[in-house]
């Protein structure tokens, strides 16, 4: 009996022990996510409590300043991540492997843009939040610069092409329109007896009638060359393919370039290690100093909080639903698993708004949390933190017909099939800059002729919907990296045992902080005395 007693404690101590380490496993290897979760609820709860003190705009901006060294520390690193990661992604493959992913990646992009789309359209047409009486509390506020889509498409095409790749890292070429008064001298018959001294005229016929000359002024809009501040995305993105393709191909000539951006990579993760302890504090901030900053809740009511809540059903529907099934449907693996690893990287585009400033903490849960190769990662991440804008190409459609519906205006198939094609290619040019969506607005509604100024009926709710938009955008960057790597694995598989595995596992070395690299190296001490 004593035997059995004591057989029976050591067990309950064995089991009370498992669990305590589990526990402690389990807040070790999650402490990140439950800090970043725990500051989004308490940013939440602290702007609704500081909302009736009524703080004036200065102190809101000081109150904020957490939160914008956030961003300003993420957006140091994408510059120099999404450069380093293409090249060393593109340069690790051959030309044939790089060649099916991004195809692989393009039509991924594609499709789930235009299901985005369709989705919108569907939810807007169903609920309808623009019929009716335009609500009194829905007023116009600010000015949306008139943008024409043909300059718009042609500035996106020559922002692929930056013809300074030092001025690419700070500004992107934009299309500026400059008022210019032209005179015009037209011919008219006039009678002679309403000719003047000043009249230029020879007779026609018989003397009834002159050639009469008259100059007429006319004001004309002209595009001029010009630029805005940012960093041009698309054109780095485009210069870094095509660079790691040739350090590719040039094999052993090109080992030094590759290792450097290697290192250049390697390097960048080791600081996103570092300012990702910052992260639950400044979004915290961010999220509290945003929910300060509203005007007037009671603008959410009636038309914009139908408006607003199409939006979100919409994607909710597209990231919760059609994402993940499409996922399950190419891998056959738990979709609802592989987000859970990125759940980090989807709450810090929450709170930062922009795809580009989540885009080091995205490859990380990537990495290290789902383990998708990382040659994959630097090639799909990259391109589709600039191009891939599922939730933004669904909140354009959307919003197009919503300002249709408070015109009065009944769209026909062609123009609703019109708005579809322009937000998918609108949203490519959005290059994951916070509140690009209303810029790219402009071009979905004069495609259709709307009116361009009823876009600031939006802006009271855009500044929410444009971080629920970001998350949905990185949520498919994630599923879609998964879904090539899948697909890829052929591929992958080849270029393994060409170059060795010992030789990737001493190259591929994971990004692991540095509180982990040290369990490690404890954990492989302990495991040598045993």
């Amino acid at each position: 009996m004593k035997k059995t007693e004591q057989c029976m404690r050591a067990m309950q101590k064995q089991l009370s022990g498992a669990k305590v380490r589990m526990r402690k496993s389990f807040l070790r290897r999650n402490t990140f996510v439950l800090f970043t979760v725990a500051a989004v609820v308490v940013g939440i709860v602290l702007g609704f409590v500081l909302r009736p003190h009524n703080l004036p705009l200065r102190e809101i901006k000081y109150f904020s300043f957490p939160g914008e060294l956030l961003m300003r520390m993420l957006q140091m690193l994408v510059l120099p991540l999404i450069v380093s990661s293409l090249v060393t992604g593109i340069s690790s493959l051959d030309s044939r492997a790089s060649g099916k992913m991004g195809a692989r990646a393009i039509i991924y992009y594609m499709v789930t843009t235009f299901i985005a789309v369709f989705i919108g359209i569907v939810m807007v047409i169903i609920i309808q939040p623009g019929k009716g009486n335009r609500d009194s509390s829905m007023s116009s506020s600010g000015n949306i610069e008139s943008v024409q889509a043909a300059d718009a498409f042609l500035d996106l095409i020559r922002n692929m092409f930056p013809p300074n790749l030092v001025e690419a890292c700070f500004k992107q070429y934009k299309t500026l329109y400059k008022k210019t008064v032209l005179t015009k001298d037209i011919t008219v018959l006039v009678n002679a007896s309403q000719g003047t001294n000043d009249t230029k005229y020879s007779q026609v016929g018989n003397n009834s009638t002159v050639l009469q000359t008259i100059q007429e002024t006319v004001e004309e809009m002209i595009p001029v060359s010009g630029s805005s501040n940012g960093v041009n995305a698309l054109g780095l993105v485009v210069f870094s393919i095509f660079f790691g393709l040739v350090i590719g191909n040039m094999k052993q000539q090109g080992q030094p370039l590759k290792e450097f951006f290697d290192c250049l990579n390697d390097a960048i993760m080791r600081l996103v290690a570092i300012i990702i302890w910052y992260a639950p504090i400044g979004i915290l901030f961010l999220i509290a100093g945003k929910i300060i900053e509203m005007k007037d809740l009671a603008q959410v009511g009636g038309q914009l909080g139908m408006y607003m809540g199409c939006v979100i059903i919409g994607l909710l529907i597209h990231g919760l639903f059609i994402l993940p099934l499409l996922f399950f449907m190419i891998t056959q693996r738990n979709p609802y698993t592989f987000i859970a690893g990125l759940i980090q990287a989807l709450v810090t585009a929450l709170g930062t708004s922009s795809s580009s400033a989540t885009l080091p903490i995205t490859f990380r849960c990537l990495e290290e949390n789902n383990h998708v190769d990382k040659r994959v990662t630097r090639f799909v991440l990259p391109v589709g933190a600039t191009i891939n804008m599922d939730g933004t190409a669904l909140y354009e459609a959307v919003a197009a017909i919503f300002i249709a519906q408070v015109n009065d205006m009944d769209l026909n198939f062609g123009q609703i099939l019109t708005i579809s094609i322009t937000a998918t290619a609108a949203s490519i040019g959005a290059a994951g800059i916070p509140q690009a969506g209303l810029v790219t607005m402009v071009i979905v509604l004069t495609s259709v002729g709307l009116p361009t100024e009823d876009i600031t009926l939006i802006i009271a709710v855009d500044w929410f919907l444009d971080r629920l938009r970001t998350t949905t955008n990185v949520l498919g960057d994630s599923l879609g990296a998964g879904i090539v790597e899948h697909l890829s694995r052929k591929e992958l598989q080849s270029l393994d045992t060409n170059i060795g595995n010992c030789e990737i596992e001493e190259n591929e070395k994971s990004y692991q902080l540095i509180c982990q690299e040290d369990d490690c190296l404890g954990h492989q001490n302990s495991e040598s005395t045993m």
